[in-house]
């Protein structure tokens, strides 16, 4: 009789935890997939669920583009040898005389070395005056310094050469192997001659964007396309600014994953599968394969487009649903784009939580069991 008290002891606390067990909240990464079909519009909630197929795939699948506007790529090239503000100039002018307005009986030739082209364009010659030399190359202000000193001196010999040009010049910073400020010359005239004068990209070129900055302007090209489109190879113009630095999109993955955070990406476009893999993949022993969700806030027009709507307006919240188990499962997964700003959810298997639960009573009704026996113990 005692014996069967005991078993019916035993059974009665069984019952009793698996109770407590069901009213109590087991740990777990996140929703279910109830909870979040729940949560739909269908059912009075307040984001839209939906399965992920071809046709949605098509309607979401945007990737950003980049360009220059036609005033980047109509530019033309700036001469290498227009001379520009803060250029310096350096001249040599003989005379025909023993005596001669500049130079001395025994000297050939009168050097002027280092002669800063001025903000405003000019620079200063004795006897010759103010002159404007921005805008003109060497030779035309050969021929103009030689005119003035005509006038004062028997046929003039005036060479004009650029010393140095700093006058035209580009900053580039960010990524590059070397930051600094460059100057236009006749082998860096475009943008990517002048990125490798700079020592080239020193990050992922996939992932890589470089930005130019012109006045109030701006541009902005991924790296890999200024190889492909020749077009996008723009003439740069003195005090553009360049930057190149790495593709700061991200998405957030949570759940059954083999890692849960937020992911930067390592691609121009990135699809839900290379996203999954990225963070190690579904994890083998809790994760759904029926239920990969993808949450975005969604514009009006892809969402009414998604749909087949057109009332929607403003910004809608979207759960996009991935079964990775169907026949095209994985390429569907494939296809559909992820975005800047996602989250990657997927959901634990059903049975995960029965064998929580049953851990759970497991582990109770053995601690209960060592309880009862050290009770007896003392009892005794």
């Amino acid at each position: 009789m005692t014996y069967h008290k005991s078993r019916n002891a035993r059974m009665a606390l069984a019952f009793l935890l698996a109770a407590a067990v069901s009213a109590c909240g087991l740990p777990r990464s996140g929703p279910n997939k109830s909870e979040i079909f729940s949560g739909s519009v269908q059912r009075q909630g307040d984001a839209f669920v939906v399965d992920v197929n071809d046709r949605v795939t098509r309607a979401t699948a945007i990737v950003p583009a980049f360009g220059f506007s036609e005033k980047f790529t109509r530019a033309g090239q700036v001469g290498s040898d227009t001379i520009q503000p803060g250029d310096t100039l350096g001249l040599s002018i003989w005379e025909n005389v023993d005596d001669g307005l500049l130079s001395s009986p025994d000297a050939g030739a009168t050097m002027l070395e280092e002669i800063q082209v001025d903000g405003s364009g000019f620079i200063f010659v004795p006897y010759a005056g103010r002159i404007r030399a921005a805008g003109n190359t060497p030779e035309a202000i050969r021929r103009i310094i030689t005119e003035k000193l005509n006038e004062q001196t028997p046929d003039p010999q005036v060479l004009v050469r650029r010393v140095a040009g700093d006058g035209a010049t580009v900053s580039i910073t960010g990524s590059v192997g070397g930051q600094g400020i460059y100057p236009i010359e006749r082998p860096t005239r475009t943008l990517t001659a002048m990125l490798a004068r700079a020592g080239g990209v020193t990050i992922e070129p996939e992932i890589a964007q470089v930005t130019v900055f012109r006045g109030n302007e701006e541009g902005k090209i991924w790296f890999q396309d200024l190889y492909k489109n020749p077009a996008y190879d723009i003439a740069l113009r003195a005090d553009d600014r360049i930057l190149v630095e790495e593709d700061s999109r991200s998405f957030t993955a949570l759940g059954a994953t083999g890692a849960q955070n937020r992911v930067t990406f390592t691609s121009q476009a990135l699809s839900a599968l290379e996203a999954i893999a990225q963070v190690g993949g579904l994890s083998t022993n809790t994760a759904d394969p029926t239920g990969v969700f993808v949450f975005r806030n969604e514009t009006a027009e892809i969402a009414n487009q998604v749909l087949g709507r057109s009332d929607l307006v403003g910004p809608q919240r979207m759960i996009y649903v991935l079964d990775l188990t169907k026949p095209n499962g994985v390429f569907t997964a494939r296809d559909f784009v992820i975005r800047d700003g996602d989250t990657v959810y997927v959901t634990e298997a059903p049975f995960v939580q029965w064998t929580k639960t049953l851990n759970a009573i497991t582990g109770t009704l053995n601690g209960a069991a060592t309880v009862s026996a050290l009770a007896g113990a003392t009892t005794n």
